[in-house]
């Protein structure tokens, strides 16, 4: 019978990267992962600054003359294309997150098996430790009888004595 544990970790193991191993998930992870990176805001930042300087000073090149209606454009088309994105990776990334989660307890469950296993081996060991003691005890008795006995035979059969 499989354990929720295992649903989780078969339900997203298909998960390579975090939209999948297809052309377009490699493309929009790639895209998605960009917007966070000090160069794509540094990037905006020098685009921005160059569409105001151009559009404000240079009056021969004004295609988008002050407020800038065509930048705030540029820009609402960019947020509609990466906040569906972000959100599409956090939540593949969770799911990953879930997966690998699910995969932890797993070897957890598994370590804790394997531990209770050792942990009765070595109470098997111990029981066959004792049964051996008291084994070795009762032989080194019977020696130590046996030792008595052969030392009263010949301290009393004495040197000169013979046992015919």
């Amino acid at each position: 019978m499989e354990t929720n544990t295992e649903r989780v970790v078969n339900a997203v193991e298909h998960l390579q990267g975090a939209f999948g191993g297809d052309a377009f998930g490699r493309k929009a992870e790639a895209f998605a992962r960009f917007f966070g990176t000090p160069k794509f805001l540094i990037g905006q930042s020098v685009l921005v600054v160059g569409w105001i300087i151009v559009n404000a000073m240079a009056v021969a090149l004004r295609w988008d003359p002050y407020p800038f209606i065509l930048l705030n454009l540029a820009f609402s088309l960019q947020a509609a294309y990466a906040a569906p994105l972000i959100l599409l990776a956090q939540t593949r990334q969770a799911d990953r997150d879930k997966a690998h989660s699910a995969r932890d307890v797993k070897h957890r469950e598994d370590l804790a098996a394997g531990f209770l296993q050792r942990q009765d081996l070595v109470a098997q060991q111990n029981v066959d430790l004792k049964e051996l003691l008291e084994l070795n005890t009762r032989l080194t008795k019977q020696i130590d009888r046996l030792t008595a006995e052969i030392h009263q035979n010949v301290v009393t059969a004495g040197p000169g004595s013979s046992t015919n």
